[in-house]
């Protein structure tokens, strides 16, 4: 039974991205402070994510808050668990989120999962299984295309709105929202700490979050209303940075169209996320799209409808791969499955949970 103090938090450490893959996996867990990493090694379907629920499962019933990180090809799936005040944590270190350790045997300790499975029957299957991966791969380089080109539709949807947009009026509204945000806030004597992760995902399933375990669970939420180019992810940008002057630890969450822009900011220490997604509406801070000029914006009526549809078809297009490579993985793991020992991965999954136990 899951105990009553203990939190879950869910997140996204990697995304399928219009620049292809791309990894924030060296933020799932701080290395120099950690007390233990695991990394997992083993190819698909030898039961690393199970692992990983498992122990997370358990760290729960023993009262930790766990962090659940996702697979963004398979958000069923987990790449890492986190036992935050263990500072201890288990990764995938397998392709495509290669992350090899960094200090081995002090800090770090590779689990093999490979050891665990019948490399004769595996065998017997090559020809099979590498046309499978081979198959999986060309499906992601169609998927990467398709994000590829709903960035550029993007980029010109971005473009009507900033013809739009008052920037002059933005800049005295970001100055006051940034003195309001921070009005109470002291300087710490430390130094920030930042975290970056991906704040949603598109997968097989649409564009999913997970942001209510960590936007959601914040004190006080604002967010901010705007249209795409009405400055957003700007005002966040500076809001983070404030926070890092301020000596404030701050956790930044990106879109997964264009990695580096921002979706979400949460500053623990202030009971405080400040987000764009759309499902805290109600919390409505700031409506970017009160500085838009209304006659520009009827002027490029017909473009935006055309750009939207045609956004929203690539994305579509790029779901409908992502679930062609669900499809192809499985098939992938269906060779895998077979022939792994579960019940020796069973008792080393309780080894580890006794390793973790220890580590108090």
């Amino acid at each position: 039974m899951e105990s009553k103090s203990s939190r879950i938090k869910r997140l996204f450490p990697g995304g399928n991205t219009s620049v292809g893959f791309y990894s924030y996996y060296q933020y799932v867990i701080d290395v120099k402070n950690a007390n233990r990493i695991f990394f997992l090694k083993g190819g698909p379907g030898v039961g690393k994510s199970s692992m990983m629920k498992k122990i997370g499962q358990r760290m729960l019933e023993e009262g930790y808050n766990v962090e659940f990180h996702h697979c963004s090809a398979d958000p069923d799936s987990i790449d890492a668990v986190v036992i935050p005040e263990l500072n201890i944590g288990m990764i995938d270190g397998t392709a495509p989120h290669v992350i090899d350790p960094k200090y081995p045997g002090a800090v770090d300790e590779v689990v093999n999962l490979g050891e665990y499975w019948n490399e004769d029957s595996l065998r017997s299957s090559r020809d099979e299984i590498i046309t499978a991966i081979e198959g999986n791969s060309n499906i992601y380089k169609r998927v990467y295309k398709y994000l590829g080109a709903a960035k550029l539709i993007h980029d010109d949807i971005e473009w009507i709105y900033c013809k739009a947009m008052d920037f002059d009026k933005l800049n005295d509204v970001t100055y006051d929202y940034l003195e309001e945000v921070f009005r109470e806030a002291k300087k710490q004597n430390k130094q920030s700490g930042v975290r970056h992760l991906f704040g949603s995902a598109y997968t097989h399933k649409g564009h999913i979050d997970f942001a209510d375990t960590f936007v959601g669970t914040m004190k006080n939420i604002h967010y901010i209303n705007g249209k795409d180019g009405t400055g957003k992810s700007t005002i966040l940008k500076k809001v983070a940075e404030r926070a890092i002057e301020y000596g404030y630890n701050v956790d930044v969450y990106h879109e997964p169209l264009e990695p580096l822009k921002i979706e979400s900011v949460v500053i623990e220490e202030l009971d405080l996320a400040i987000t764009t997604n759309e499902r805290f509406i109600d919390r409505e801070k700031l409506n970017l799209n009160t500085l838009l000029n209304t006659e520009i914006l009827e002027a490029y009526k017909e473009e935006l409808r055309e750009s939207e549809e045609l956004f929203n078809g690539m994305l579509d297009d790029a779901r409908i791969n992502l679930g062609k490579s669900k499809k192809n993985h499985d098939i992938i793991e269906s060779y895998y499955i077979p022939n792994i020992d579960f019940e020796g991965i069973n008792k080393l999954t309780s080894e580890l949970i006794e390793k973790i136990l220890n580590s108090k």
